[in-house]
Protein backbone atom coordinates (compact mmCIF):
# COMPACT_ATOMS: atom_id res chain seq x y z
CA UNK A 1 0.00 0.00 0.00
CA UNK A 2 1.45 3.54 -1.19
CA UNK A 3 1.97 6.11 1.50
CA UNK A 4 -0.54 9.03 0.47
CA UNK A 5 1.32 12.72 0.37
CA UNK A 6 0.57 15.68 2.18
CA UNK A 7 0.27 18.64 -0.01
CA UNK A 8 1.82 21.45 2.44
CA UNK A 9 -0.24 24.61 1.77
CA UNK A 10 0.74 28.45 2.79
CA UNK A 11 -1.10 29.42 5.58
CA UNK A 12 -3.65 31.75 3.48
CA UNK A 13 -4.55 28.52 1.38
CA UNK A 14 -4.89 26.29 4.16
CA UNK A 15 -7.27 28.41 5.80
CA UNK A 16 -8.99 29.33 2.42
CA UNK A 17 -8.91 25.10 1.93
CA UNK A 18 -10.63 24.75 4.93
CA UNK A 19 -13.23 27.11 4.98
CA UNK A 20 -14.03 25.70 1.59
CA UNK A 21 -14.56 21.84 3.12
CA UNK A 22 -16.32 23.83 5.63
CA UNK A 23 -18.59 25.33 3.62
CA UNK A 24 -19.00 22.11 1.34
CA UNK A 25 -19.70 20.19 4.68
CA UNK A 26 -23.07 22.47 5.02
CA UNK A 27 -24.50 20.43 1.94
CA UNK A 28 -24.36 17.38 3.51
CA UNK A 29 -25.06 18.49 7.02
CA UNK A 30 -26.47 20.96 9.42
CA UNK A 31 -23.99 23.39 10.90
CA UNK A 32 -23.83 22.09 14.32
CA UNK A 33 -22.65 18.77 13.15
CA UNK A 34 -19.54 20.14 11.47
CA UNK A 35 -16.98 19.72 14.67
CA UNK A 36 -13.05 20.74 14.28
CA UNK A 37 -12.93 16.97 14.42
CA UNK A 38 -14.70 16.35 11.15
CA UNK A 39 -13.22 19.27 9.49
CA UNK A 40 -9.71 17.96 9.93
CA UNK A 41 -10.57 14.35 9.07
CA UNK A 42 -12.23 15.80 5.82
CA UNK A 43 -8.84 17.87 5.24
CA UNK A 44 -6.74 15.05 5.81
CA UNK A 45 -5.05 17.28 9.13
CA UNK A 46 -4.87 16.87 12.13
CA UNK A 47 -7.36 18.74 14.64
CA UNK A 48 -4.75 20.71 16.56
CA UNK A 49 -3.83 22.20 12.92
CA UNK A 50 -7.68 23.48 12.12
CA UNK A 51 -8.14 24.61 15.77
CA UNK A 52 -4.84 26.97 14.95
CA UNK A 53 -6.78 28.57 12.05
CA UNK A 54 -9.92 28.48 14.31
CA UNK A 55 -9.60 28.22 18.40
CA UNK A 56 -12.72 27.32 18.63
CA UNK A 57 -15.92 25.38 16.97
CA UNK A 58 -17.31 28.95 16.82
CA UNK A 59 -15.19 30.81 15.44
CA UNK A 60 -14.98 28.20 12.68
CA UNK A 61 -18.73 27.93 12.16
CA UNK A 62 -18.44 32.31 11.83
CA UNK A 63 -15.86 31.72 9.09
CA UNK A 64 -17.80 29.21 6.94
CA UNK A 65 -21.20 31.18 7.57
CA UNK A 66 -19.21 34.25 6.60
CA UNK A 67 -18.36 32.38 3.53
CA UNK A 68 -21.61 30.85 2.58
CA UNK A 69 -23.22 34.14 3.08
CA UNK A 70 -20.28 36.10 0.58
CA UNK A 71 -21.31 33.40 -1.70
CA UNK A 72 -25.20 33.99 -1.46
CA UNK A 73 -24.34 38.02 -1.68
CA UNK A 74 -22.65 37.90 -4.53
CA UNK A 75 -24.85 35.47 -6.50
CA UNK A 76 -27.89 37.61 -6.03
CA UNK A 77 -26.32 41.10 -6.21
CA UNK A 78 -28.01 43.54 -8.06
CA UNK A 79 -27.65 43.98 -11.70
CA UNK A 80 -27.71 48.32 -11.32
CA UNK A 81 -27.47 48.22 -15.12
CA UNK A 82 -31.39 47.38 -14.94
CA UNK A 83 -34.39 49.19 -14.47
CA UNK A 84 -35.83 48.87 -10.91
CA UNK A 85 -38.24 46.05 -11.51
CA UNK A 86 -36.31 44.14 -13.99
CA UNK A 87 -33.30 44.41 -11.39
CA UNK A 88 -35.86 42.63 -8.90
CA UNK A 89 -36.84 40.29 -10.95
CA UNK A 90 -33.13 39.43 -12.25
CA UNK A 91 -31.97 39.02 -8.47
CA UNK A 92 -35.51 36.77 -7.51
CA UNK A 93 -34.28 34.70 -10.57
CA UNK A 94 -30.65 33.88 -9.27
CA UNK A 95 -31.75 33.70 -5.99
CA UNK A 96 -33.96 30.36 -6.22
CA UNK A 97 -31.30 29.47 -8.78
CA UNK A 98 -28.76 29.67 -6.35
CA UNK A 99 -30.88 27.78 -3.53
CA UNK A 100 -31.34 25.16 -6.15
CA UNK A 101 -27.69 24.65 -6.69
CA UNK A 102 -27.02 24.90 -3.13
CA UNK A 103 -30.10 23.49 -1.68
CA UNK A 104 -28.86 22.33 1.69
CA UNK A 105 -26.22 25.11 2.43
CA UNK A 106 -29.19 27.64 1.77
CA UNK A 107 -31.12 25.32 4.15
CA UNK A 108 -28.37 25.57 6.83
CA UNK A 109 -27.81 29.10 6.16
CA UNK A 110 -31.39 30.09 7.30
CA UNK A 111 -32.47 27.32 9.62
CA UNK A 112 -29.13 26.98 11.24
CA UNK A 113 -28.92 30.55 12.53
CA UNK A 114 -31.14 30.29 15.06
CA UNK A 115 -29.45 27.61 16.83
CA UNK A 116 -25.89 28.91 15.80
CA UNK A 117 -23.82 31.21 18.31
CA UNK A 118 -24.49 34.78 18.83
CA UNK A 119 -21.75 35.32 15.56
CA UNK A 120 -23.37 33.06 13.28
CA UNK A 121 -26.79 34.63 14.02
CA UNK A 122 -25.39 38.27 13.60
CA UNK A 123 -23.40 37.38 9.84
CA UNK A 124 -27.07 35.78 8.55
CA UNK A 125 -28.53 38.72 10.06
CA UNK A 126 -25.83 40.74 8.12
CA UNK A 127 -27.06 39.34 5.17
CA UNK A 128 -30.33 39.34 5.86
CA UNK A 129 -29.75 43.42 6.06
CA UNK A 130 -28.08 43.53 2.47
CA UNK A 131 -30.64 42.25 0.58
CA UNK A 132 -33.36 44.90 2.40
CA UNK A 133 -31.46 47.07 1.44
CA UNK A 134 -31.07 46.35 -2.76
CA UNK A 135 -34.70 45.95 -1.75
CA UNK A 136 -35.41 49.29 -0.44
CA UNK A 137 -33.29 50.97 -2.96
CA UNK A 138 -35.01 49.47 -5.63
CA UNK A 139 -38.30 50.58 -4.36
CA UNK A 140 -37.09 54.01 -3.41
CA UNK A 141 -35.78 54.58 -7.20
CA UNK A 142 -39.79 53.76 -8.07
CA UNK A 143 -40.95 55.85 -5.75
CA UNK A 144 -42.37 54.65 -2.73
CA UNK A 145 -42.01 56.35 0.76
CA UNK A 146 -39.39 56.19 2.55
CA UNK A 147 -39.97 55.57 6.00
CA UNK A 148 -39.85 52.65 8.82
CA UNK A 149 -42.86 50.86 8.01
CA UNK A 150 -41.44 50.15 4.33
CA UNK A 151 -38.20 49.24 6.46
CA UNK A 152 -40.41 46.56 8.27
CA UNK A 153 -42.01 45.27 5.29
CA UNK A 154 -39.11 44.80 3.63
CA UNK A 155 -37.78 43.09 6.26
CA UNK A 156 -40.68 41.10 6.83
CA UNK A 157 -41.07 39.59 2.86
CA UNK A 158 -37.42 38.74 3.37
CA UNK A 159 -38.57 36.02 6.41
CA UNK A 160 -41.24 35.19 4.53
CA UNK A 161 -38.78 34.77 0.96
CA UNK A 162 -36.60 32.58 2.69
CA UNK A 163 -39.78 30.10 3.98
CA UNK A 164 -41.02 30.70 0.27
CA UNK A 165 -37.50 29.35 -1.00
CA UNK A 166 -37.26 26.64 1.45
CA UNK A 167 -41.09 25.08 0.97
CA UNK A 168 -40.78 25.84 -2.48
CA UNK A 169 -37.54 25.63 -3.69
CA UNK A 170 -36.13 22.81 -1.86
CA UNK A 171 -39.78 21.01 -1.02
CA UNK A 172 -42.05 21.40 -3.83
CA UNK A 173 -42.15 20.38 -7.77
CA UNK A 174 -42.71 24.30 -8.52
CA UNK A 175 -41.12 25.30 -11.00
CA UNK A 176 -38.33 27.81 -10.89
CA UNK A 177 -40.18 30.33 -12.94
CA UNK A 178 -43.31 29.94 -10.58
CA UNK A 179 -41.30 30.61 -7.31
CA UNK A 180 -39.73 33.80 -8.80
CA UNK A 181 -43.13 34.89 -10.48
CA UNK A 182 -44.44 34.15 -6.65
CA UNK A 183 -41.76 36.04 -5.08
CA UNK A 184 -41.67 38.88 -7.42
CA UNK A 185 -45.26 39.57 -7.08
CA UNK A 186 -45.43 39.42 -3.03
CA UNK A 187 -42.79 41.84 -2.89
CA UNK A 188 -44.57 44.51 -4.78
CA UNK A 189 -47.64 43.76 -3.19
CA UNK A 190 -46.20 43.97 0.75
CA UNK A 191 -44.36 46.84 -0.65
CA UNK A 192 -47.27 48.73 -1.95
CA UNK A 193 -49.54 47.70 1.24
CA UNK A 194 -47.53 50.55 3.06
Amino acid sequence: MAATRRTRLSPDDRRAQLIALGVGALASGPLEDLTLESLARSAGVSRGLVAHYFDTKDGMHSEVVRAACDSLLHATQPDESLEPLDRLHDTLTRLVRFVREHRLTFYSLVRGAASGAPEVRELIDETRAVQAGWLVAAFLELGTPDGETLRIAVRSWIAFAEQTLVDGALHSELSSDEIVLFLDRTAKAIVAAV
